[in-house]
């Protein structure tokens, strides 16, 4: 186990993570403070998305031919330029000026996030030692992949948090200037830290190669696609226009909630090895049908407006922590599922069909939530749960480590 270099790119995803998770807290109550609907609220983020999507695909051919370092801290370099650029929106510009240039700020912090995350996941493979058909070193990579999967969201809740009472004390503009500070230094030492080039591949990759993958491969990424969509169609949009809407919450109450459910969700997920006797395909179907009971209940009992704040609050506890279950699993399976020459590119695609889901379902969450609320937004993701967990059925039982 490379531990040093373990580190470096663990603490880079750290740093990233905490401005991400506190940005998109940041713009979704500035801009809903400002009037916008939950459409509106959506459509700031779609873009966001939609370039996670390119910058995976892509980002694991240039991966794989330029290796991860240079992608890591170019994700990095990027995310820095996005938080400098949002904080030039002024409140009086035109709506549309101001909804057209925030997508596009928001654009650079997808390919930002998308860089990061594809870097640093694939990076694990080629850090901790596997060897062929070794259950023992499966269960390694399983330890180490939510090690760092779980720790990173821990630290997005943290950021969900940050970003809620950074707005209220700094205010929108200064609050980016400090992060964007923050995160150029960490660019520096891990650039500075890291020396060992990963992830290249000892055989050019045709970008023709992109798209020719496995069938374990094409279900499981399918699968992620609807199980995060499931997600966000209530969490992006939907719940924290709920709490402050409905329930009259204040910014750094509703941050500090979102704040809450991400740190549990991570530190389930980070357990996960613990909690769960196999990682593999079996547990992702087990698990999914547990998620996909937890979902029909919730939408359920919102419908019926039965103690709505503690079904609420509670309920989406007990989601946070079946999701992080099931997350955790399929996070292991997709590095389990490849070779460590096509690493990179494998976990591209996979990472693009995550942020697929997570376009449809920052969609679905302003749509659904402005025509139906809360219980449309939970009914619409137990459909989406379900579909995820028909697909995992069909993944093999015997994953290669």
């Amino acid at each position: 186990m490379d531990l040093r270099n373990y580190s470096i790119v663990t603490a880079s995803y750290w740093g990233f993570t905490l401005t991400d998770g506190a940005l998109r807290m940041l713009v979704l109550l500035h801009f809903h403070s400002l009037g916008y609907s939950s459409l509106q609220l959506a459509f700031l983020f779609l873009l966001y998305e939609f370039c996670g999507m390119v910058t995976n695909l892509l980002g694991g051919w240039i991966g794989s031919r330029a290796g991860l370092k240079v992608t890591l801290f170019a994700g990095l370099g990027t995310q820095v330029a996005a938080l400098m650029a949002l904080s030039f929106v002024q409140p009086d510009w035109v709506e549309f000026l101001s909804v057209v240039y925030v997508m596009g700020a928001q654009a650079l912090s997808g390919i930002a996030k998308d860089l990061t995350k594809m870097s640093s996941k694939s990076a694990v493979k080629l850090l901790v030692p596997v060897g062929e058909g070794d259950p023992a070193a499966g269960r390694a990579l399983f330890k180490w992949v939510a090690i760092l999967t779980g720790s990173k969201n821990a630290l997005k809740g943290a950021g969900f948090l940050a970003g809620g009472v950074l707005l209220g004390w700094l205010g929108f503009a200064p609050a980016l200037w400090v992060m964007a500070g923050g995160l150029f230094l960490l660019l520096l030492g891990g650039f500075i830290g890291l020396r060992q080039d990963l992830g290249r591949s000892k055989k050019k990759v045709k970008f023709n190669q992109l798209f020719s993958k496995s069938r374990e491969i094409n279900v499981l990424s399918l699968a992620r696609f609807f199980l995060f969509g499931s997600r966000d169609i209530w969490f992006v949009v939907g719940l924290p226009v709920f709490l402050k809407e409905t329930l009259e919450w204040s910014f750094a109450a509703v941050g500090a909630f979102m704040a809450a459910w991400v740190i549990g969700y991570g530190v389930v997920q980070a357990g996960a090895p613990g909690l769960l006797k196999d990682g593999g395909a079996r547990a992702a179907s087990r698990w999914g049908a547990v998620l996909a009971l937890v979902t029909v209940a919730l939408a359920l009992a919102v419908q019926l407006e039965f103690q709505v704040v503690a079904v609420v609050l509670g309920g989406l506890a007990v989601f946070g922590v079946v999701f992080a279950l099931n997350s955790a699993v399929h996070s292991y399976l997709i590095l389990a599922y490849t070779d460590s020459d096509k690493v990179a590119l494998n976990v591209g695609f996979y990472y693009m069909a995550n942020a697929g889901g997570r376009l449809v379902g920052t969609l679905l969450s302003g749509l659904v939530y402005l025509g139906a609320g809360l219980p449309g937004c939970l009914w619409v993701s137990a459909g989406f749960v379900l579909v995820a967990v028909i697909l995992t059925a069909g993944l093999p039982r015997e994953e290669t480590a």
